[in-house]
């Protein structure tokens, strides 16, 4: 099973992969998931990112 992101491969990365969703605005949460926004990629939690995949929200 992949562990991209999780334990090892987040410790290099700024706060532990840690910080603000830009979707629904949780503090504290891991942002690891890119999604593309047009021509702008943007780091997003793992439930928005469900939640985009399954279009039950929009990336405004």
């Amino acid at each position: 099973m992949a562990k991209a992101h999780r334990g090892k491969g987040i410790r290099e990365l700024v706060s532990n992969g840690r910080g603000v969703c830009p979707v629904c605005k949780r503090e504290r949460v891991k942002v690891l998931y890119e999604h593309e926004s047009g021509e702008v990629k943007v780091k997003i939690c793992k439930i928005c990112k469900a939640a985009l995949k399954h279009g039950k929200k929009t990336l405004s």
